[in-house]
């Protein structure tokens, strides 16, 4: 057995016992000091704990102190109507804190329990009940702030599941404080009881055993009542207020013993405070000198020995650190952690950081997280884990976003500033610094939060800094979300669809296509912005040709033709004419008699200036487009769009080419040019 627990089991049989067991005078003078210097611990610890799970055990401490109290209040009790003698501390608390008269002794004892009892309790008793009612109403949005920090990748699946733990430690300690406030309660309630009855008993035992008048009986029975009840009221007083420090401001191991003795006595500064009180008490007071200020010394003495005990360990444990990170650093395997790449990261100068900062009222995070679950209704796919980092290096305003370590785009906001664009009808000027967008190169300004208002009446479309960020780097993801999409990201979607679609997805993978070919699919059809949300629609169609041919890209070409609805609806609104580009006949034959197949696929081999007079053509006709405002669309036969999509991917990177087949039949078409070599 443990010496935490001998410890804690003889500190609660002993309550027991003494219920039972009369005590001599000497003994219980002994106990009622130990009482005090408990109740003293208890108040300092809870006054110096940075956080409530620094007190998890509270409410079994108030159980065990509270009874403990009260068995040395009967034993006091008993020795006060049997023998009128309960012991110089008893005596001495009537006599000194009383003023040795009867009227004064009362009116303080009554103050303590109207303090006690109306004040402090009433107070913990309500906050208890409060706090632990919203804590158990704020554990939804705890949780919910947790996974946000964890898809985002500020936190780790570790320190995530802590904070989980933490969270839950809170509301099983809330729980039980709510309840464990009343045994103080009733602890005030028991002492005013037992003291009426010691009054009134002892003044009947003064007059039939002692045969003292009336008068002299109540006097010596009183004193010695009144000092019995202050004698118990005040560390009761000491524990009703330490519970209230408690709740107005949960752990791990199930060992009671250890976590109360951990808890109670790891502070060195809160022994010396109690030792030296005592010692005053002894000194000062005509408290018996040998108990107190024994008491005294031993508690310095311990502070000083456990004072020692923490800076060796301190010491130890910054000789260990240093000694477990120069091993680590010595370690070769070590460098492996150093050759991951992250997928997606945001790293922005120390002047972006409030928009970051939730403390300070920065929501980015919040935005990186709608970006992911936007990328994943829009265009299925689930996007990796965004790191957010500070990075001294860039400038204060800039940012930068990097795919798989490398830099793609970058962009530089000011603070306290918005970014006001014109449409394209407004004609009203406003003053401003001249910027452009980044996601989209548009000419902008800088406008101050005092122009906002005009600038949204004049027509301009006005947006704040975070919002700016947050579109940028989903434009970035957008346009790189084919790169993004690894093996174990095609695997992770068929097990999902797997459940429901068992018959189909043993039919396709492994036997007539692996999950690289699938994975090859898919990137091509997010290369162009074609969402793979419906995968089953995609994998039927895979099955329908995978036993003809295994080349991708022709599969690709049966994939986009089955989602037709989905490519009509996304490029052309309903019950509108949509102006398009055609491709000559001649030039989709020009391009067909080009292409050359080989063991790793099919190729374009077309003259150099044929091809440069086919991208003037394409110039010239997506400037028409783009003249009326409408996308540019190019449409061709089907068994030439893919070729022509990588003809043009160099020189046009936002040109649409969608072939007759994959548009919906009641879509209304409008040629208003066709591309000739």
């Amino acid at each position: 057995m443990k010496k935490t627990d001998l410890g804690i089991g003889l500190f609660i049989i002993s309550s027991i016992i003494f219920l039972i067991v009369p005590m001599p005078a000497t003994l219980l003078d002994f106990l009622l000091a130990l009482n005090i210097s408990i109740s003293m611990i208890i108040l300092f610890n809870a006054l110096f704990s940075q956080e409530v799970l620094n007190m998890s055990t509270f409410p079994t401490i108030l159980l065990f102190t509270t009874v403990f109290r009260i068995s040395l209040n009967v034993s006091s009790t008993k020795l006060i109507l049997s023998s009128g003698n309960p012991g110089a501390v008893v005596t001495q608390f009537g006599r000194f804190v009383g003023q040795d008269d009867v009227i004064i002794g009362v009116i303080v004892f009554i103050i303590l329990i109207i303090i006690q009892f109306i004040v402090i309790n009433k107070g913990s008793e309500r906050v208890s009940e409060v706090t632990a009612r919203f804590t158990l109403d704020a554990m939804p949005g705890k949780q919910m702030a947790i996974d946000a920090d964890l898809n985002t990748g500020a936190i780790t699946d570790a320190q995530a599941r802590e904070r989980r733990e933490k969270i839950q430690e809170e509301s099983n300690f809330f729980g039980a404080m709510d309840g464990a406030t009343k045994y103080v309660k009733g602890d005030a309630v028991a002492g005013l009881i037992i003291t009426v009855v010691n009054m009134i008993g002892g003044t009947v035992m003064g007059m039939m055993k002692a045969g003292l008048p009336a008068g002299e009986a109540f006097s010596k029975y009183a004193i010695l009542t009144i000092g019995d009840g202050l004698v118990s009221q005040i560390p009761s007083l000491m524990i009703s207020l330490a519970t209230g420090i408690v709740v107005t401001k949960v752990s791990k191991e199930a060992d009671i013993g250890d976590l109360l003795m951990k808890q109670l006595f790891s502070i060195p500064k809160v022994l010396y405070m109690v030792g030296g009180a005592l010692t005053f008490l002894g000194i000062v007071t005509p408290l018996p000198f040998i108990v107190f200020a024994g008491y005294g010394a031993m508690f310095i003495f311990c502070g000083r020995v456990i004072d020692k005990r923490v800076k060796i360990a301190s010491i130890e444990e910054e000789a260990s650190t240093e000694e477990q990170s120069g091993e680590e650093i010595r370690r070769p395997e070590n460098v492996v952690s150093l050759l991951q790449v992250d997928q997606i990261e945001l790293e922005f100068g120390y002047g972006i950081i409030p928009l970051a900062d939730v403390n300070q009222g920065g929501d980015l995070l919040d935005r990186v997280v709608l970006i992911r679950r936007q990328i994943a209704l829009e265009l299925g796919c689930v996007v990796p884990t965004i790191r957010l980092r500070d990075n001294i290096q860039l400038n204060p305003n800039q940012y930068v976003i990097k795919i798989k370590g490398i830099p793609l785009s970058e962009g530089e906001i000011l603070f306290d500033h918005y970014m006001a664009m014109n449409p394209g009808y407004v004609e009203e000027e406003i003053t401003g610094i001249p910027t452009f967008e980044p996601s989209f190169h548009l000419p902008a300004l800088w406008i101050t939060e005092s122009q906002r208002e005009r600038a949204e009446s004049f027509g301009y479309t006005v947006v704040d800094p975070p919002s700016i960020i947050a579109t940028h780097l989903t434009e970035v993801i957008r346009g790189h979300l084919d790169e993004l999409l690894t093996r174990q990201d095609v695997q992770n979607l068929i097990t999902n669809i797997t459940e429901a679609n068992h018959t189909l997805v043993s039919e396709l993978v492994p036997k007539l296509l692996g999950v690289g070919e699938i994975q090859k699919v898919l990137q091509n059809l997010l290369k162009e912005g074609i969402s793979i949300r419906d995968l089953v629609t995609i994998f039927e169609t895979l099955a329908d040709y995978a036993p003809t041919t295994r080349d991708t890209d022709v599969l690709t070409e049966y994939v986009r033709q089955s989602l037709k609805r989905a490519i009509s609806n996304k490029y052309f609104g309903p019950n509108e004419m949509t102006s398009v580009v055609t491709l000559d006949p001649k030039v989709e034959q020009e391009i067909m008699n080009s292409v050359k197949q080989t063991e790793q696929g099919a190729f374009l081999a077309i003259d150099p200036e044929k091809t440069q007079s086919i991208m003037k053509s394409v110039k010239d006709e997506v400037e028409k487009l783009e003249n009326l405002g409408k996308n540019p669309i190019i449409i061709t036969s089907p068994i030439v769009r893919m070729y022509f999509k990588k003809l043009t991917k160099e020189y046009f990177n936002d040109l649409i080419v969608i072939s007759y087949n994959e548009i919906e039949s009641n879509v209304e078409l409008q040629s208003v040019g066709m591309v000739t070599a």
